[in-house]
């Protein structure tokens, strides 16, 4: 079952093969039996479309992540909601705020896609870009990313689990600092939001990088030196690190 899993492209007498190096002399009928009671296709069919996951890897250098967030900010008219875009680089988890407004129209989208896509952009050199079904993600945008190099890959309806490195991410800027602020005007979320990313690349582990962090400071990991604290957002956000001897 595991290698019919891995290898989808392997028929039954390929698999009676692999399992014969291993010690394991089965007949062809017994392997498309036990496969077929797991539910598995044979390998015509079970070879059609790449797996999610593997698709991800093989492109893991190539692949980038966006997604919108919303988060309430005070105006002088009361609550207003803006949204908030990031593009994530899969492979590094280096999140980029891609721009902040409470009106996200086909315009403010078309002039976002000019932006990461220029020379210097976010997305030069991306094969892909991984989003949900937003009506915000215009067809004019993604007809934009598309003749730029980099083709959007539109995710099924209801699937945040497919886009799970952003939806991380969008959860713990929202409880680790702005839900925690009362934020008064753009200029404030756009301050409290770049803080954040900044503490999210140099100070916060990440489990998904083995604990480690994203653009570690070069004493970090040694033993010498006095222990400091570096705060941001009135100790809000903390690091703690060696003070270079």
């Amino acid at each position: 079952v595991r290698i019919a899993r891995e290898a989808p492209s392997w028929g039954y007498s390929r698999i009676q093969g692999a399992l014969a190096n291993l010690g394991h002399r089965v007949a062809r009928t017994t392997v498309a039996r036990i496969l077929k009671q797991r539910g598995i296709d044979p390998a015509p069919e079970r070879g059609k479309g790449t797996p999610w996951s593997t698709f991800l890897k093989a492109q893991w250098e190539c692949l980038a992540a966006a997604d919108f967030f919303t988060i309430e900010v005070w105006g002088l008219r009361g609550l207003v909601t803006f949204y908030v875009l990031i593009v994530m680089e899969l492979s590094t988890r280096r999140v980029h705020l891609a721009g902040v407004t409470p009106n996200p129209n086909t315009a403010w989208m078309m002039q976002i896609g000019r932006n990461l896509t220029d020379p210097d952009g976010v997305l030069a050199g991306k094969r892909f870009i991984i989003m949900d079904r937003d009506t915000k993600f215009a067809d004019a945008f993604r007809t934009m990313l598309s003749e730029c190099g980099t083709e959007p890959l539109r995710l099924p309806p209801r699937s945040p689990n497919l886009n799970a490195h952003c939806e991380r991410f969008v959860r713990s800027i929202k409880s680790e600092c702005l839900e925690q602020m009362v934020l008064f005007g753009e200029h404030s979320l756009r301050r409290a939001a770049a803080c954040f990313v900044d503490h999210y690349h140099e100070e916060r582990n990440h489990q998904g990088l083995e604990n480690r962090l994203i653009d570690p400071a070069p004493n970090v990991g040694h033993s010498d030196g006095d222990v400091e604290c570096r705060e941001r957002l009135g100790g809000m956000l903390r690091y703690y690190y060696r003070e270079a001897v």
